[in-house]
């Protein structure tokens, strides 16, 4: 680390996780532009020397199930529940004042929950994806006494699907959520596992699935983007470099799965596609889609490298967005392409029926 950086709660290594894998990438993908190699070296030196403001991370509590906690974001009326992914931290829905889905839900009239899944320890290594939903989730929408309307983003919209009939949900928005996991294609699939065949021994001795191993998986989607943005960054004013060091904290932040919640990732949802085959079960019920009555809405970006439009649950109402998996959520075309037309079909199915 550089001399003279402090010591930031998000990212406190301040480079890409893992580094040795980032550097690995790197002589791979710039052998033959040594131009490229000093651009993208430079700009990991300005990411790492950055500086970084304090952020306040900390919301009222409006309920919890154990270490997962549902945070208040202001605003009054009807609740909206936000579930984030469990790969990430949650508060890229609130990166900051200028880049934050939630403050525009709240400012638009309803009281906006965040879920925060919280840490795990050593006790949590048996609670799949499905204990999240069960014992987690779903607690924390009926604490609130009253229905709620869910919007699930990433891996969180996979919960929030499966936890919207047993809640009995209000209304569900799905924002880049796989369910057809075969929708990722053979090859993407393949990758996934052997990735997780070589790290799962390493995993079983943790209890946990680390976050370097998710990353590593984001980076093998598409490494030539991953060091093109650091080379971009040498010569970006000071505006640019400040929102990717925002963004890419966050990105190289999280928490680790438990054991199981990544076992049934990599070997039942993504091998096996349980959800979208029917397969799986929440609360002792298979989960059904095209068993809910309730309003649905479903943002798919066309230019998803994370989550393909394929893998989308095609049910209800199908907005199609043409930005990227996270720049839907908070880059410049955020607000156009996501918020506005989101916070204006909350608006209509929170209105009295």
């Amino acid at each position: 680390m550089p001399q003279g950086v402090p010591p930031n709660p998000i990212a406190p290594q301040h480079g890409p996780r893992p580094l040795p894998l980032f550097l690995d990438m790197l002589r791979s993908e710039t052998a033959q532009s040594p131009e490229r190699r000093r651009a993208a070296l430079a700009g990991l030196a300005r990411y790492q020397s950055a500086h970084r403001p304090p952020r306040d991370l900390d919301r009222p509590e409006a309920a919890r199930a154990g270490r997962t906690v549902l945070r208040d974001h202001g605003g009054a009326g009807p609740p909206v529940v936000f579930v984030p992914s469990l790969i990430n931290p949650p508060f890229v829905l609130d990166l900051d004042p200028q880049a934050s889905l939630l403050r525009h839900v709240a400012a638009a009239g309803f009281r906006t929950l965040l879920v925060d899944w919280g840490m795990p320890d050593a006790g949590d290594r048996d609670e799949d994806v499905t204990g999240h939903v069960e014992r987690r989730l779903l607690p924390l929408l009926d604490a609130l006494g009253e229905p709620a309307i869910l919007i699930g983003y990433c891996l969180g919209g996979t919960i929030a699907l499966a936890a919207a009939r047993p809640a009995g949900a209000r209304a569900l928005g799905l924002i880049a959520a796989p369910w057809r996991f075969t929708g990722f294609g053979p090859k993407a699939r393949a990758e996934i596992a052997a990735l997780w065949a070589a790290a799962e021994p390493a995993c079983e001795a943790l209890g946990m699935v680390p976050m370097e191993v998710l990353q590593s998986g984001f980076w093998r989607l598409d490494p030539a983007r991953t060091i093109g943005k650091f080379a971009a960054l040498a010569d970006a004013d000071e505006r640019t470099l400040a929102a990717f060091v925002r963004l890419e904290d966050w990105a190289n932040a999280g928490a680790p799965l438990t054991l199981a919640a990544g076992r049934q990732m990599f070997e039942d949802f993504i091998a096996a596609d349980t959800p979208g085959t029917g397969e799986w079960r929440v609360a002792g019920e298979r989960v059904d889609p095209s068993a809910l009555t309730c309003p649905i809405v479903d943002f798919v970006s066309l230019t998803d490298r994370i989550v393909p439009a394929a893998t989308s649950v095609a049910l209800g109402d199908r907005r199609e967005v043409g930005a990227g998996h996270v720049g839907m959520v908070v880059g410049g075309r955020a607000r156009a392409v996501l918020w506005e037309p989101l916070t204006d079909w909350i608006t209509a199915v929170a209105r009295p029926r």
